[in-house]
């Protein structure tokens, strides 16, 4: 009786199935692309995904409190002229840079406006008669 039945055929519906499993892991990326997307974190167990985490998460801070203990102080950073030597507020330090070299320029201007001609100079015996700065060499 066993005999005259018919070897088990696959259904149309399950033929289908297993030709679309088969397409889907024939286009399956590869593990490192799922690495790249950030899908598949790492070649460890899942069971040590999590420790692997805290342990990266452990090694950042220590490399970033390390980083922290090195830094230079402010005063360091002032001396060094990184840092400008001001008390006034981030926002109005440009403005006081800016208002420190127009006063610069205007004592400059103030100065040259005072300063001795080369007669004068030459009455005081700063220079010599046959000597005058104006005439070019």
């Amino acid at each position: 009786m066993s005999s005259d039945i018919p070897p088990t055929t696959t259904s149309p519906i399950s033929l289908e199935r297993r030709n679309s499993l088969e397409k889907a892991i024939q286009n399956r990326p590869e593990a490192h692309e799922l690495r790249e997307k950030h899908i598949l974190l790492s070649n460890a167990a899942p069971a040590l995904h999590a420790q692997q985490q805290e342990l990266q998460r452990h090694q950042i801070t220590d490399s970033l409190n390390k980083a922290i203990a090195s830094r230079p102080e402010k005063e360091e950073l002032i001396e060094r002229n990184i840092l400008p030597d001001s008390t006034a507020a981030p926002a109005l330090q440009s403005h006081q840079r800016e208002l420190a070299a127009a006063m610069r320029r205007d004592s400059i201007e103030k100065h040259l406006q005072t300063r001795p001609t080369p007669a004068e100079l030459i009455k005081e015996g700063i220079l010599e008669a046959n000597e005058n700065p104006l005439d070019e060499p």
